[in-house]
């Protein structure tokens, strides 16, 4: 499920913390980093309060991986307004984003609003935030090299048929050599490359 800020309780962050059997990674969609966007978004949150949570996350779980929402180009946004969102990024450090380029849907508020974004500087903006957002993640995720970490493995690759895929208790993404008897079991994977969104490894006998 997608949750939103504002059912980020510090008692569902607790829960999280004390039970060895929940994973370390929580969803938190942000959508902007501009609190005027946000309000206009109908968001009913700002950023000191997204960043409030983000503190208390990382205070109970310092491992813990926060990936998140970012829509690029909402009717209204101005430069100003994409720097923040921009600056939230280097603030919280996302291990992944789920980016989006708004465009307009039929009988919706947004597509009513006046300032509607041209593509030209929704795409010029979309290739900014990957950007940042690439180099945020391999600086988070570089230092896994050479570590060995735990991994549910759920199969097969889509992409690469000898390669089996898992997750680590963050939700990381990692791909290594297996067997059909590994799929459904937790498997220890000595990370030997990394990249923005995924890790590559050996299985440690």
């Amino acid at each position: 499920m997608t949750s939103h800020p504002k059912d980020a309780t510090h008692k569902l962050i607790d829960v999280m913390a004390e039970e060895e059997h929940i994973a370390k990674h929580f969803h938190l969609p942000m959508q902007s980093g501009s609190d005027r966007i946000l309000k206009a978004m109908n968001r009913h949150y700002d950023t000191e309060r997204y960043l409030s949570i983000v503190d208390y996350m990382r205070k109970k779980m310092p491992d813990v991986a926060i990936t998140s929402d970012i829509i690029v180009g909402f009717p209204g946004e101005t430069e100003e307004d994409f720097e923040m969102t921009l600056e939230m990024l280097r603030k919280v450090k996302f291990d992944m984003l789920y980016s989006f380029i708004y465009s307009p849907r039929n009988g919706t508020p947004a597509a009513e609003m006046e300032n509607q974004i041209s593509k030209k500087v929704q795409n010029h903006r979309f290739d900014r935030l990957l950007a940042l957002q690439n180099q945020i993640a391999m600086e988070k995720n570089s230092p896994l090299v050479g570590s060995v970490v735990r991994v549910l493995c759920d199969g097969e690759s889509k992409t690469n048929s000898s390669l089996y895929s898992g997750r680590t208790e963050q939700s990381k993404i990692v791909f290594f050599e297996a067997d059909k008897n590994d799929i459904g079991k937790f498997v220890n994977i000595e990370i030997e490359k990394a990249e923005a969104f995924a890790l590559y490894g050996k299985k440690c006998k």
